[in-house]
């Protein structure tokens, strides 16, 4: 009995490299990021998208060669969704558009996302100059990174990197819902919650050119990080939100109606009605968000598998 082996034309070809640009008034630094991830990468197709830029971002992108295409709903994580959607390849490189990036860096992130398989690698960001990260920023970084690892797993120690490459069919199944710059974030989670392969490099971080602007605000987006955090963890492990939140109503009650009880049993009394109520309202409150937790538990459950089947739907990145 003979046996033929059919040879898909997929396998044949070289993947196909999408190098993602989300920008918003970076005229300064735009050519030279062009510049260098088409020498980088030769066959890669350069994408810049323009967040409604006041200076000329999207002229000198254009004029530099790059598919420019413009996102008007503002804030990085309108900007990455929006790019996720409309571009087609295997391997998505993403970087930010201030050329503090090394782009020597990106056809061994090519090599890296391909040789695992890996579904994300993150660039760890290692700091040429004193000036290149504003200790604001690193410790920020550090605090939501280690947050982020003691919650849902570890896959990076950079997780505000805005460095990275994904497969296709971790493009394709990720459900992004933030708007500005905590969208780092929820990509890191997603590939957590997925149970994605993932790897990091170590390269350069570079001084902003002078002139050129970091569109990070501290503590605002580090508020808006945390935050993100929390609403991740109550949808991502409501189980164990809703665990913390009945714990801590379930204290409450037994601070309060403990006097209460102990007074009743030796009297036969109740003379702070008022307290006992509060403390029987809180110990069902607790019950309540027990209930909620198994609930949203199970939806959360048929979320998580909606999302692998819409990841298993494309191949592994080769």
């Amino acid at each position: 009995m003979s046996i033929t082996t059919f040879s898909g034309e997929a396998d044949k070809r070289k993947p196909a490299v999408a190098v993602l640009v989300p920008c918003y008034n970076e005229a300064l630094t735009i050519a030279e990021v062009i510049s260098r991830f088409r020498d980088a990468l030769p066959d890669a197709a350069i994408y810049v998208y323009d967040n409604n830029s006041s200076d000329d971002t999207a002229a000198i992108a254009r004029q530099a060669g790059a598919i420019v295409r413009t996102e008007r709903r503002q804030g990085k994580g309108s900007v990455v969704r929006r790019m996720f959607s409309d571009i087609e390849a295997d391997v998505y490189v993403m970087v930010d558009g201030d050329a503090t990036y090394d782009a020597s860096a990106a056809p061994r992130l090519v090599d890296e996302l391909l040789a695992g398989p890996n579904d994300m690698v993150n660039v760890a960001r290692a700091a040429e100059q004193a000036g290149a990260y504003r200790s604001g920023h690193a410790w920020g970084n550090r605090m939501l990174t280690a947050l982020v690892q003691y919650i849902f797993g570890n896959a990076t120690s950079d997780m505000l990197s805005g460095y990275k490459a994904f497969s296709r069919r971790y493009v394709k199944s990720f459900p992004s819902g933030s708007r500005g710059f905590e969208i780092e974030t929820e990509l890191v989670v997603h590939a957590l919650e997925l149970n994605m392969p993932i790897s990091e490099l170590v390269a350069p971080y570079k001084e902003r050119p002078v002139g050129s602007q970091s569109k990070l605000r501290t503590y605002r987006d580090g508020l808006r990080i945390l935050f993100l955090i929390g609403y991740l963890v109550k949808e991502e492990r409501p189980m164990v939100f809703f665990s913390f939140v009945a714990a801590v109503l379930a204290a409450l009650a037994l601070v309060l109606g403990t006097s209460v009880t102990l007074e009743y049993l030796a009297t036969g009394l109740v003379p702070r009605l008022p307290t006992a109520v509060l403390a029987v309202g809180l110990m069902l409150s607790s019950l309540l968000a027990v209930s909620c937790g198994f609930i949203l538990d199970t939806v959360t459950r048929g979320r998580r598998e909606a999302k692998l089947l819409a990841y298993l739907r494309y191949p592994a990145a080769r």
